[in-house]
């Protein structure tokens, strides 16, 4: 439990859906650790329902949010504003929550990291599924080494959150102006074809940003934690394409020389309400499997499964670890971290990694077309 001289004086960018349905509400039931100073947003609909429903204080801009007593911000903008503002708020020697991706590029990530050792602040990144209870508790019960890793497999479909946050209390607006878009569009263009050398096709623009650095790095990100524990360094590339109009991304990784293999796909089913987020390891003797709900439903717990066999006999094992929800995790190790100089889980370092592996997979579908 916090206490009054601990609570963090923060605010948010942002009024979008990730904002709406959890890091607004999950702030203002943390009173224990943080005082929700206000809400940015350009949008005159979201800026009201936030009023109305949350009783904080909202700003059109960020530099007037920025302009408030402020300790830390809670980045949940457009990805193509990330980098500047994370920047920004580091100047104004604030800490930082930023969604994921930090940015597009590893060089932007190597800035931010400079910016944050020379501020002497938190930079922490948005991918909450490292505070999930059963993927905490999967990395402690790997039921299998490097010497026996055989495969990875991650496989995801999502609808893309409209079926479950209809039960949230959320408002969205059609009001952002139509000249702020288009200079968040032109900005995100700029950011990644400055990666790639070269303008790029509409498929592998919409991939990239989409498919990839938005949806499947929340896996490659959690992957990255399971090869962490194990000791196995990182693969090489060998597949990725982007399909389904960019809805889709998949990529492959060969590990440890070619003994193991890691296979990845992210497709967006836009019309379907069902969400599937399966992450399976497998062993010469041993599968652990975890399967994640929808990010949006607080407190549904995700399923951990450890298959092994004596034999011919098979058990599979359900580890259920609790209830904890891990949006509510994240922003209390970035509490945590700040104030008991806790180490920072999902720092820019690991930003840049997962980047520079979604930039690969790009560059493998491009060699293809």
């Amino acid at each position: 439990m916090g206490d009054f001289m601990s609570r963090l004086r923060v605010g948010v960018i942002g009024a979008g859906t990730i904002a709406q349905v959890e890091h607004i509400p999950n702030l203002m039931a943390l009173r224990d650790l943080f005082v929700l100073v206000g809400v940015a947003d350009p949008s005159a609909t979201a800026r009201s329902f936030v009023a109305a429903t949350w009783g904080a204080s909202v700003y059109e801009t960020p530099d007037r949010l920025l302009d408030q007593d402020l300790d830390a911000i809670v980045i949940a903008a457009p990805d193509p504003l990330h980098y500047e503002l994370v920047m920004e708020g580091l100047e104004r020697g604030l800490h930082v929550l930023c969604e994921k991706p930090l940015c597009y590029s590893p060089k932007e990530v190597a800035d931010i990291i400079a910016a944050r050792d020379k501020a002497g602040r938190i930079v922490q990144v948005g991918y909450m599924k490292r505070f999930d209870p059963s993927y905490r508790h999967a990395l402690t019960v790997l039921p299998g080494t490097a010497r026996s890793l055989r495969y990875i497999s991650v496989e995801v479909n999502d609808p893309d959150a409209w079926p479950f946050i209809a039960h949230s209390r959320t408002q969205f607006g059609n009001d952002v102006p139509d000249l702020l878009k288009q200079q968040a569009a032109n900005k995100k263009q700029a950011q990644i074809e400055a990666i790639f050398g070269k303008p790029l096709q509409k498929l592998a623009l919409s991939g990239f940003s989409s498919a990839y650095s938005s949806a499947l790095i929340h896996d490659v990100n959690a992957v990255h934690g399971i090869l962490d524990v194990l000791g196995v360094p990182d693969g090489e590339v060998v597949g990725g394409q982007i399909f389904a109009n960019g809805d889709g991304g998949q990529g492959a990784v060969r590990l440890l020389g070619g003994q193991a293999l890691w296979t990845m796909t992210h497709l967006t089913v836009p019309k379907l309400a069902d969400y599937k987020e399966r992450v399976a390891v497998y062993f010469d003797d041993a599968i652990l499997e975890l399967e994640f709900p929808s990010p949006y439903l607080n407190h549904h717990p995700t399923m951990l499964t450890v298959k092994q066999s004596d034999g011919h006999t098979l058990s599979r094992t359900h580890v259920r670890p609790g209830y904890k929800e891990a949006f509510v995790e994240e922003l209390r190790g970035f509490h945590s971290s700040i104030i008991d100089r806790t180490p920072v889980i999902n720092p820019p370092e690991q930003a840049a990694r997962d980047q520079q592996l979604l930039i690969s997979l790009t560059r493998r579908h491009l060699e293809t077309i």
